[in-house]
This record gives C-alpha cells, sequence and structure tokens, in this order.
C-alpha cells in the first residue's frame, strides 16, 4: 500500500513538472500535439497537456553568429586561395524555421560557401583583397534570398582571410617591394627635380634683382650727372652774367684788362718752369696787343647789347 502511494506521489510530480513550461526570454518553443503543429510559446510561464504535448523544436531569437569554415576558391586568373568568414542571421519566425527546412544553419553555410566560391571565380587575385564589401554584399543577398522560405534573415556577412599559396605570398612580397622602392624612387626624383627649379628659380630673381639694382643705379648716376652739369651750367651763366655786369660799370673794362695781362704772364711763367728750352716773343708789346685784342671783344659785346 505504501509503494502504491509512493508510486503515486511520484507519478503526480512527474505530471505536475510536465505540465508547467518556463520559456526564457528571447527564446520561442515550437509545441507539437500527437505529432502536429499546436503552437509557438513564447518567453514566460506556459501551461501543456502532458503525454499529449510536446516541444518539438526550440529556437534562439537573438542573431547568431555562425562560424564559415575555410574553403578553397579559385579566382579568375587561377589562383587556388583560403577563404573563411562569419555569417550572421537571426530566427524571425519559428514555424517557418522548424517546419521549413531540416537545419537552417547548415544550409545557411552552404549557400554561403557556394556563392562565395562564385564570387572569387570571377574576380582576379589582386582583387580579392580590394572587393571584400563586394563579397559581402552578394553572399548577403545569396543566403537572406534562399533562407526567407525558412522564417531566418541574414543580416550581414564578414570576410575573416583571404590566404593565397606561399609562393603568390612570395611573389606579391616582391612585387610590392618593387613598387615602394618605384614610389621611393619617383618621390627622390621629384624632391631632385623641385629642388633644381627652386635654385633655377633663385637664379633668376637674382639676376633679375641684379639688374633692376644696376639699372637703377645707372639711373641714379645719370640723374646725378644730369643735376651736376645743370648746377655747372647754372653757376656758369651766373659768373658770365657777374662778369658782363663787373664789366659795365665805371672802370670795369680797365680791371679786365688788367686781369687779361696778369693770367698771360703767370701763364708765360709757368711755361717757362716746365721747358728747358722756351721761345720768347721778340717784340713784348704783344701783350699790349693781346690786351687790345680782348678789349675790342669786350667793346663789340657791349655795343650789341645797347644794340638790343
Amino acid at each position: 500500500m505504501t509503494f502504491i502511494l509512493i508510486c503515486g506521489a511520484i507519478f503526480i510530480v512527474i505530471v505536475f513538472f510536465s505540465t508547467i513550461k518556463i520559456v526564457p526570454q528571447r527564446t520561442a518553443y515550437i509545441l507539437e500535439r500527437l505529432g502536429k503543429y499546436r503552437s509557438t510559446l513564447i518567453a514566460g510561464f506556459q501551461i501543456i497537456v502532458p503525454f499529449i504535448d510536446k516541444i518539438a523544436y526550440k529556437h534562439t531569437m537573438k542573431e547568431q553568429a555562425i562560424d564559415v569554415a575555410s574553403q578553397s576558391c579559385i579566382t579568375r586568373d587561377n589562383i587556388a586561395v583560403e577563404v573563411d568568414g562569419i555569417l550572421y542571421l537571426q530566427v524571425l519566425d519559428p514555424k517557418k524555421a522548424s517546419y521549413g527546412i531540416d537545419n537552417y544553419r547548415f544550409a545557411s553555410i552552404q549557400i554561403a560557401q557556394t556563392t562565395m566560391r562564385s564570387v572569387i571565380g570571377k574576380l582576379e587575385l589582386d582583387r580579392t583583397f580590394e572587393e571584400r564589401e563586394t563579397i559581402n554584399t552578394v553572399i548577403v543577398e545569396a543566403v537572406d534570398k534562399a533562407s526567407d522560405p525558412w522564417g531566418v534573415k541574414v543580416t550581414r556577412y564578414e570576410v575573416k582571410n583571404i590566404t593565397p599559396p606561399q609562393s603568390i605570398k612570395d611573389a606579391m612580397e616582391k612585387q610590392m617591394r618593387a613598387e615602394r622602392e618605384k614610389r621611393a624612387m619617383i618621390a627622390e626624383s621629384e624632391g631632385e627635380k623641385q629642388a633644381k627649379i627652386n635654385v633655377a628659380e633663385g637664379d633668376k630673381q637674382e639676376l633679375i634683382k641684379k639688374s633692376e639694382g644696376e639699372k637703377q643705379k645707372r639711373i641714379n648716376e645719370a640723374e646725378g650727372k644730369a643735376a651736376e652739369i645743370e648746377q655747372i651750367a647754372k653757376a656758369t651763366a651766373w659768373g658770365i652774367r657777374e662778369i658782363a655786369n663787373s664789366i659795365n660799370e665805371k672802370g670795369g673794362l680797365n680791371a679786365v684788362n688788367l686781369r687779361i695781362a696778369e693770367q698771360y704772364l703767370t701763364e708765360f711763367g709757368k711755361l717757362a718752369d716746365q721747358n728747358n728750352t722756351m721761345i720768347i716773343p721778340t717784340n713784348m708789346a704783344d701783350i699790349s696787343s693781346i690786351i687790345a685784342t680782348a678789349t675790342s671783344v669786350f667793346d663789340n659785346t657791349k655795343k650789341d647789347q645797347k644794340k638790343e
């Protein structure tokens, strides 16, 4: 009797716990009754009928990151590369994810891999490293389109690694080294070219400045000489006017005659100092003739002034 009671109590406990289901947050349970879809249990406290209802599938509604294993792909230029990536997807309809396909994760990975091989096959090796965004976009579109009947949404795909063979790596390294050396030589030559241009421009500017300075110097010298000649001419004219005025005064003519005689004797004396041999006029009256000639000149000038 006691054994029967104990067995009954255990049965009741099992039935009780089989009736109560606690569904975690962001999780969905697919409930089947007698093998047929009954309902989708969302997060919270749920009650089912024991032995008749059962939880057939459990799905997380969170975004899932699925690792896509590395695979060998042949590029357009017949280079074998190893490519792997990560696929991000999310279950939107638990019912479709349960009955639309047997294993949506496996199917999504297979579509991602086949699409990746197709995309890589259209690109040359050099472009595979540049076209990562294009590869990601094409794979997302292909997997998302195929997974729509499964109630699954593909959010994004990211290529992790593109690994070429070691021989290609060595060739690429040599190519990059040659490209760097080429850029260095170009940069150096451009620097030398610019330096020569700068030096030539400096020499040009220097010559221009020198020529402008020489030009200004000559202009200044010419202006100085012109000013000097002008001042000398003005002084000479002033001196001549003063002499003329003095001659017209009383006794001026006698002073001029005396001055001419003095200058004649002075120059004659200098001639005697500079030469051992000297020719002396036979008639010293020549002095008076010279004075008379000068006087006649002054007289004629004076008469012309009076006529005017």
